[in-house]
């Protein structure tokens, strides 16, 4: 393994994870309106949907690439689906107990935005072209570079999640809960159209 490899591998997989995208804006949006721990649901699907995506693109590296424009739907797919989670958080008001029960969103929200994510196929697609030799050649050495992206990846929607947990401590009121939401909605949009252009 080359020390010099490692280390921009490393660069690469930390700025990326902790990066805003919509992994972490959907989590700081979901935390700022359930809290911490009614988050955790959604995280264990985005590291479901995560991992297998990773593993996917290290088997299918050489389809993906041949295939640009199947590519480019799904880029637009999920810049549709993000956008409309981020409308979904933008029009959403500060709600009783009953009503944020009915509006958490779990596992299957999580693995299913990671397959229209442009921002994590973008991540993996360089991940393998550009680290994919890193642990050797074989698929379990790509198994295992994914594996080694959940380990950064994890804290990184986490530490998003706690970020909008505390805001909701700040934004106690209903006006302002409501404008944290504009908010949160916006920057979901934001990330849409940056995947768009």
């Amino acid at each position: 393994m080359d020390p010099e490899i490692l280390a921009q591998f490393l660069v690469f997989t930390i700025a990326m994870c902790f990066s805003p995208g919509p992994n972490n804006i959907l989590c700081a949006a979901h935390g700022s309106q359930h809290g911490f721990k009614e988050t955790l649901p959604l995280i264990s699907g985005m590291a479901i949907g995560w991992s297998a995506l990773g593993i996917f693109v290290g088997g299918a590296t050489v389809f993906i690439e041949r295939n640009q424009s199947f590519f480019d739907m799904l880029t637009y797919l999920g810049a549709v689906y993000i956008a409309y989670l981020g409308y979904q958080v933008f029009k959403s008001s500060p709600m009783v107990d009953d009503e944020q029960r009915s509006t958490k969103l779990g596992p299957i929200t999580g693995i299913i935005l990671q397959v229209v994510n442009g921002k994590a196929w973008i991540h993996f697609l360089v991940l393998m072209t550009q680290f994919g030799l890193l642990f050797g050649s074989g698929f379990g050495a790509k198994v295992l570079l994914v594996g080694l992206n959940l380990v950064f990846g994890l804290p990184a929607v986490m530490t998003w999640a706690g970020f909008g947990t505390q805001l909701r401590k700040l934004f106690t009121t209903t006006k302002s809960a409501t404008t944290m939401n504009r908010g949160m909605g916006m920057s979901l949009i934001a990330v849409a159209i940056w995947i768009v252009i």
